[in-house]
């Protein structure tokens, strides 16, 4: 992976812990439709299954709705600057890696949810692009945003590579013909990824 100059992350259960915040807006959005709150761990976990329906799974509903996505952003939007914090060692990491790749974010967040939680953990000015669910018309799995990515540097794709933690993270590489590591210190549970922070800059480095 040494030869990798343009690097894409994920965000949520990547660079940023923000399981509190989602878990505990997902069921602020229940607590509007009178469901009952999910435990989080059942949340998190759930987060990266690609083959859940998130709308029925999560609100009970045949898909997401300006409600849902309303209700969602307010919570997030009054808890996100106490219910975030970065991984240990990513703050370290992103500042080497500037120094020498050129970074980018495809995240299935929306773009108010990811600029608050980057801002707020002071990380935002890392990267030349950040791709949100909101910009496109189809998020991860699909290779839409990663195209995009791609597109913006005109470089040829053996030279990328994406790093997250979930199945659609992989998928949507896989889909884009671009490299990519999976990480384990996130929202999932993986029996061969990437353990710690220290063991990825050893493999970009």
């Amino acid at each position: 992976m040494r030869n990798k100059k343009f690097i894409i992350f994920d965000m949520d259960g990547t660079l940023i812990d923000s399981s509190s915040v989602i878990a505990n807006s997902i069921n602020h959005v229940r607590s509007k439709l009178s469901l009952e709150p999910m435990p989080q761990k059942q949340i998190v976990a759930c987060i990266n299954n690609s083959n859940i329906h998130a709308p029925s799974f999560f609100y009970e509903a045949p898909h997401f709705s300006k409600e849902h996505e309303q209700w969602f952003q307010e919570y997030y939007t009054d808890h996100h600057h106490i219910d975030t914090t970065l991984y240990n060692g990513v703050g370290k990491l992103l500042k080497r890696l500037r120094n020498s790749h050129s970074l980018s974010i495809a995240t299935n967040a929306y773009k108010l949810s990811a600029m608050q939680t980057l801002n707020v953990n002071n990380i935002s000015n890392y990267f030349d692009i950040i791709m949100c669910a909101d910009e496109v018309k189809n998020a991860k799995p699909h290779r839409e945003m990663l195209d995009v990515i791609v597109d913006h540097y005109g470089a040829d794709r053996d030279k990328f590579v994406v790093i997250g933690d979930g199945e659609r993270d992989i998928m949507a590489a896989d889909h884009a013909g671009i490299d990519s590591i999976l990480v384990d210190w996130g929202f999932s549970d993986h029996s061969e990824a990437v353990r710690s922070v220290g063991e990825l800059e050893e493999i970009l480095f």
